[in-house]
């Protein structure tokens, strides 16, 4: 996927979808709060109608590795984890399946995929997030 935004870097206009899409799918990548904050932030840019720029400069000072106080990725003992087990209805491999030329719909219908398939599980991003 990396290679096709490379390729055609008008693909890049989902580049934050596809890097969120993949690490909500492997949740211990994430630190507990890093996978909260990454909840938070696909419903951000779904539902919201937040741009990646956007984000950047509202959680500029948040997610700052001088300032907080929470690691985004996991570290030894404390990983991201799903309250309960979520049935994954797409995955990458569907991205690529799918082809270079398919691939900006294809990613956003991953992360809407993920968002739902997160929401059937019963995992939402918590309201009022405390690493916000």
């Amino acid at each position: 996927m990396l290679y096709w935004e490379n390729e055609d870097p008008a693909r890049g206009v989902v580049h934050h979808l596809m890097v969120l899409s993949y690490h909500l799918q492997h949740p211990s990548l994430y630190s507990p709060e890093g996978l909260e904050y990454g909840l938070q932030l696909l419903e951000d840019f779904l539902e919201g109608g937040v741009s990646p720029q956007q984000a950047r400069r509202r959680n500029r000072r948040a997610v700052a590795s001088d300032q907080r106080q929470w690691t985004i990725r996991s570290r030894p003992g404390r990983p991201g984890v799903y309250q309960s087990p979520v049935h994954w209805s797409m995955r990458a491999l569907d991205v690529v399946e799918a082809g270079a030329e398919q691939y900006v719909p294809s990613v956003q219908q991953w992360a809407r995929a993920i968002l739902s398939d997160l929401r059937a599980a019963g995992q939402q991003a918590p309201k009022g997030l405390g690493v916000l």
